[in-house]
This record gives C-alpha cells, sequence and structure tokens, in this order.
C-alpha cells in the first residue's frame, strides 16, 4: 500500500512531499467546488429559461390563436345554443383568457422555483466550510530531535527555505 504521492505508508515524508501532496489536495478541492458551481449554476439557468419559454408560449398562444379560435369557439356555441353572436364571441374570448393565465402562471412557478435557486450561495457555504475545517486542523506532533541535531535541523531548514 502506499500513499497518493508514491512513498510507502507510514514511512517519513519530507516536507516537500508533504507540501506538494497537499497543494495538489487542494486543487483538486478547488475544481471540485468549481464544478460543483458550474453545475448548480446550469440548473439554475435551466429554470430560468423554462420560466422564459412558458411566458413566450402563453404569449405566443395569446395573439395567434386569438382570431382563429375567437372564430371557431364563437360560431360553435352559437350553433350548438342559438345565443346571440356577440356573447359567443366573449366567451371564446375569455377561454383564450383562461389557458393563457395557466400558462403565465407556470410560467411565474418556474421563475420562482429559479429565483430561490441557491446554488452559488451551497457552494460559498461549502467553501466557508471547508476553510473553516482547514484551519481547525492541527498537524501531527513531531518526536522531538536529539540535542545534538537540532541545529542541524535548523540549518537545513534555512537552506531549504532561500
Amino acid at each position: 500500500m502506499s500513499a497518493p504521492d508514491g512513498s510507502p505508508v507510514g514511512a517519513e515524508r519530507s516536507i516537500g512531499q508533504l507540501f506538494a501532496s497537499a497543494t495538489a489536495d487542494m486543487s483538486a478541492l478547488v475544481h471540485d467546488e468549481i464544478a460543483l458551481a458550474k453545475a448548480q449554476l446550469k440548473q439554475d439557468v435551466k429554470r430560468g429559461a423554462t420560466s422564459g419559454g412558458a411566458f413566450m408560449a402563453a404569449g405566443v398562444l395569446l395573439l395567434f390563436s386569438l382570431p382563429m379560435l375567437n372564430f371557431a369557439l364563437a360560431y360553435g356555441i352559437h350553433t350548438w345554443s342559438d345565443w346571440n353572436l356577440a356573447l359567443c364571441f366573449l366567451l371564446s374570448f375569455a377561454a383564450n383568457v383562461l389557458i393563457a393565465l395557466a400558462l403565465a402562471l407556470i410560467g411565474v412557478v418556474f421563475a420562482k422555483k429559479a429565483k430561490k435557486g441557491r446554488g452559488p450561495q451551497k457552494v460559498a457555504a461549502s467553501v466557508k466550510e471547508t476553510a473553516g475545517v482547514l484551519q481547525k486542523a492541527k498537524p501531527h506532533p513531531r518526536p522531538e530531535l536529539p540535542e545534538d541535531r537540532v541545529p542541524q535541523a535548523i540549518e537545513a531548514v534555512a537552506r531549504s527555505s532561500s
């Protein structure tokens, strides 16, 4: 069994290897958070597009169906009931308005869902939670070096940092 960087588990890893491993993990985490944000924004945009499509359909239906449907429905009602032709035209118009209102209501429902979409807020909360966990992380205790190795360890750190 080996660690992600290929070194055997339980073996001492250098600070550079630990830093490289932590950097790779952070990079993967950031990429995953970005992918999550994209997916959630895509879903919100899809809901918004559905809402806009429903509003457009309501408008197109009302605009293009009024002449044809009004005449057909009005003459149909007049034939079945022998009511005044003007009243029949009003009834056919009312039916078209009810259908358009139903489509507009569907559009409003989808618009509210898109507005309630909390995709970016969820991602921001996840990033803050991850940062909080990382800030609270404590390093593993290191064994104390023997007295004669302390100056060498300090010199090695000074050399590696320059």
